[in-house]
């Protein structure tokens, strides 16, 4: 086993000790009053029933089975979740064949971030992970179930409804995903018409028609984003059966794992063979192997914040320290879009998330002593296929393209692809696989922005043909909610091939869909809260060195003032002044930009 993993687990574990004892008390106690269900009132049991057939009642007042709470993030129009429309039917048809029940428990919002990119609902997007957390203990909190499937794919949907499983940690859980969708037109030509949109080369008609072209099914977009990391990390953390995060949607695979999945369920469960409650999968080394996971796949900057988040609602400390350290360590084995011209069905067939996992084992970065909903983590080495209408599963051997995933004993990169930056202003994180080595440094003035569409304004005008560290502040999670700020990726794309070095800095988000433009983003303190980006000005002399993780402004700002912007205008309508509360509230990104801890 590596060193460094071991070392980074233990850290983990020692700063944990009493939030992790207070978070597993809590978990006892409630496993300590037995089946919920059996302490409710008879009115309770009535309403709980009210609406099932008569063999559903039957079941449920029948304390001796199970009866299981989904929680689910269908709606008809993020092509992710679609597919969930006809999953609790599906799940419950398997549990009543068993002579066990099944109930929606909740449904939760599912915000689509490439739905409001640029638009004002964005500044909602951040939020609505907590927001959904809350509605996830919501359903749970009816007290009737015995164990919980997760409905939920994308950027801050399934991250928030594993925050609020946890707080009901007693309960077996698996998460339950829906696939994607195939593959669209190539991402360089996606890049090229947006580039050339942006230049002002193209209609918008060509646009609207590559983009319809693009996203044009059911299931999850296919470039390796924050949705389809989380299905990466998920898996790594051994939260769904093993393979099964890639494979497409409505295939007869995918429905068979649906099922396969509702039968794991009770097998965990307190009336199963192996009892393995949701609080005791997510341990230390689960979340290291998801932060080694994520590393090593080039998954999303949204991780730095997400896996913080879901790690204290188990009651562990997690920091970008952590990320920074086993960075060093884990080599980059995947190269998915962005960071490589492949997506996320071409990852799949090309070994996908076993193969990836193997390779990590082989080096020694996995623990492979951690629980899991099926097997144990050595089973997360195979992948699903059907024989005779039944899942088996098979060893992944090698990678079925180089290109992909990395052959044996070899790597894309020595490092993993993310890194914290840190200097005098502020630290922040940078997607450092998705840029090429010539500009991973730079030393160039500032030119700075209160906002993205500044900065468009800036391009059209011709303002931006320079070398230039591009400074955008006040877009941080206490501001503007953290807006993703993707206006910007085909612009400064365009500077660049004309021949000028940038670098963006910005306590905003770019997501997992950062590509080759070098980005410092979640800058830690944001502006609106006393961070040094409220003092540096245009001209400032600003040096990168994302290799050594190093930002400086040479320049001496100490005895300026800070620079607020009244940003009172922007909370109203598009429901933005319903959300004061998270606004005041929010921690900064490097604690998880979160209400709840």
């Amino acid at each position: 086993m590596n060193e460094r993993i071991l070392q980074v687990t233990q850290n983990i574990l020692e700063r944990s000790q009493h939030t992790r004892k207070t978070y597993l008390q809590q978990i006892d106690k409630q496993l300590a009053q037995g089946k919920s269900r059996a302490k409710l009132h008879c009115g309770n049991l009535a309403h709980t029933i009210a609406t099932c057939c008569s063999q559903e009642k039957q079941q449920i007042l029948d304390f001796t089975t199970i009866n299981v709470g989904i929680i689910s993030a269908y709606n008809d129009m993020v092509s992710a979740h679609y597919p969930y429309l006809d999953y609790p039917h599906q799940i419950k048809d398997t549990l009543r064949q068993l002579g066990h029940s099944a109930q929606v428990a909740s449904g939760v919002p599912a915000m689509c971030d490439g739905i409001t990119q640029g638009q004002e609902g964005m500044d909602l997007s951040l939020f609505s992970r907590d927001l959904i957390a809350q509605a996830t203990a919501i359903g749970l909190s009816h007290n009737t179930f015995d164990a919980t499937l997760l409905l939920g794919i994308c950027d801050k949907i399934a991250p928030g409804q594993l925050i609020g499983a946890l707080s009901f940690g007693h309960l077996p859980t698996i998460f339950v995903p829906a696939g994607p969708m195939e593959s669209g037109i190539s991402n360089k030509e996606k890049i090229h018409i947006r580039q050339q949109y942006a230049a002002g080369l193209i209609g918008k008609d060509k646009l609207q028609e590559m983009e319809n072209n693009s996203y044009h099914s059911a299931g999850t977009c296919t470039f390796y984003g924050t949705a389809n990391t989380n299905q990466l990390v998920f898996e790594a953390m051994g939260l769904m059966l093993p393979g099964s995060a890639f494979v497409p949607v409505n295939t007869q695979l995918r429905t068979k794992l649906t099922e396969l999945t509702t039968k794991q369920l009770i097998k965990i469960s307190q009336k199963g063979q192996s009892f393995r409650p949701l609080a005791h999968v997510v341990n230390e080394k689960s979340l290291v192997n998801g932060l080694v996971a994520l590393l090593a796949s080039g998954g999303s900057t949204n991780h730095t914040i997400h896996l913080i988040a879901v790690a204290r609602a188990a009651g562990f400390i997690l920091t970008w320290d952590d990320f920074s350290q086993l960075s060093e360590v884990v080599p980059l084995l995947a190269r998915v879009y962005p960071n490589g011209p492949a997506d996320v069905n071409q990852f799949h067939q090309a070994g996908g998330v076993p193969l990836l996992l193997k390779l990590l084992a082989e080096r020694g970065l996995l623990h492979l002593d951690t629980p899991t909903i099926y097997g144990d983590m050595q089973d997360y080495f195979k992948e699903p296929t059907l024989e005779q209408e039944n899942i088996v599963f098979k060893p992944v051997i090698h990678t079925r393209n180089t290109d992909i995933i990395a052959a044996p004993n070899t790597e894309f990169s020595s490092q993993g692809g993310l890194k914290v930056i840190d200097g005098n202003l502020g630290r922040g994180v940078i997607k450092i696989s998705a840029v090429a080595k010539e500009h991973h440094k730079l030393t160039a003035p500032a030119l700075v922005f209160e906002c993205q569409d500044d900065v468009v304004k800036a391009y059209q005008n011709g303002k931006l043909k320079q070398n230039a560290v591009i400074v955008v502040r006040n877009s941080g999670p206490a501001a503007r909610g953290m807006p993703e700020l993707h206006k910007l990726m085909p612009i400064l794309s365009n500077v660049m091939e004309e021949g000028y070095r940038v670098f963006l800095v910005t306590d905003g988000r770019l997501s997992g869909a950062s590509g080759k433009v070098p980005s410092i983003i979640h800058l830690c303190p944001e502006s609106a809260k006393g961070g040094l980006l409220a003092q540096i000005q245009n001209g400032d002399i600003v040096e990168i060195d994302a290799e050594t993780g190093s930002m400086n402004c040479l320049t001496n700002f100490s005895q300026r003032p800070l620079f607020q912007l009244d940003l009172s205008t922007e909370y109203q309508q598009s429901g933005r002044e319903l959300f004061h509360l998270f606004r005041k509230n929010i921690s900064s990104a490097e604690e998880g930009a979160s209400i709840l801890f």
